[in-house]
């Protein structure tokens, strides 16, 4: 794997390192969702939440649609929703250990 393709996969896997994106990601999952709807569900601010929305869509993870005044922001494809899935799947095998590790805490 080229420099480069290491570079592009650090950019795209931060985009899920966050705990808000995170939260955004889980929230969308199933269905679009404005950012009000967002914003309401994770009980959050509207301008941190913008933020994260900006991340996650500049990262290519999520896309937004336009609908008259509102935007519905949805995961980009299932490859997508399929990661998420894989992530909580791995998370079952690996749980204890990262439970206990020290070197990346909050």
């Amino acid at each position: 794997m080229t420099e480069k393709n290491i570079d592009l996969k650090i950019k795209l896997i931060h985009g899920f390192s966050n705990k808000v994106r995170l939260q955004i990601l889980e929230c969308i999952k199933e269905k679009e969702k404005t950012v009000s709807q967002i914003v309401e569900e994770l009980k959050g601010n509207q301008s941190n939440i913008s933020q994260h929305l900006a991340c996650l869509k500049g990262c290519g993870i999520i896309v937004g649609r336009n609908e008259g005044k509102y935007c519905y922001y949805s995961l980009r494809n299932e490859r997508i929703r399929e990661l998420l899935e894989m992530f909580d799947t791995v998370l079952e095998d690996v749980h204890s250990d990262v439970a206990c590790c020290a070197n990346h805490v909050d």
